[in-house]
Parts: C-alpha cells; sequence; structure tokens
C-alpha cells in the first residue's frame, strides 16, 4: 500500500502576479522551485493563505532569482497580487518510507 505525503513546501510565499489570459498553471521562481525540490510540470496545491482559496495546478518555471509566484489562467480568479500562498507537493511512498521521511520546507 501506498499512501500520499507532504514532500514540500514553499511557506508564505507573495503572489506577484496573476495572468488571466494564460493556459493554467503556476509560475515559480526557479531558485525556488530547486530549493524545494519541486520538478517543471510537477502537481502542485496552492493554499491562498489571505481569502482560504485553495487550488490544484502544475509549477512552470519562472525567472530564476525573480521571486516570481504568479498564477495563471482560471488560477488567476482565485488570488490576488500581494496575497500570501502556501505551495505544496506530495509524494506517495510505503508507510515505512513515510516514517523516516522528512519534507523540505522552504520560507522564502
Amino acid at each position: 500500500m501506498l499512501i500520499t505525503v507532504l514532500k514540500s513546501k514553499l511557506h508564505r510565499v507573495k503572489v506577484t502576479d496573476a495572468n488571466l489570459n494564460y493556459v493554467g498553471s503556476i509560475t515559480i521562481d526557479e531558485n525556488w522551485m530547486d530549493a524545494a525540490g519541486i520538478i517543471e510540470g510537477e502537481q502542485v496545491h496552492v493554499v491562498d493563505v489571505t481569502n482560504g482559496s485553495r487550488l490544484i495546478t502544475y509549477a512552470i518555471k519562472g525567472e530564476r532569482g525573480s521571486k516570481c509566484i504568479c498564477l495563471n489562467g482560471a488560477a488567476a480568479r482565485l488570488v490576488s497580487v500581494g496575497d500570501t500562498a502556501i505551495i505544496m507537493c506530495y509524494a506517495q511512498m510505503t508507510p515505512e518510507e513515510a516514517r523516516s521521511f522528512k519534507p523540505t520546507v522552504v520560507i522564502p
């Protein structure tokens, strides 16, 4: 049996842009993706701490060092620039693996 556990998260990042006229996803500064172990195309869960909205999308690389967090497409309707968000990734593993696994938490 496999269980789903938190793999990594970017904790309390600021939303820098929301682009409604884009095919859906979230653009994340590549430095932050590397730090959290998020790969391009990976499914991510986004929680807007400011307004409580939650969504699932996939990550795309943003300009390295830009501190960019941009919600694209329909997700842009769920956030506002300046909102605080948490971006989380999950992994499936056996319960035995999960007991010793430690997620990566990045606080920019």
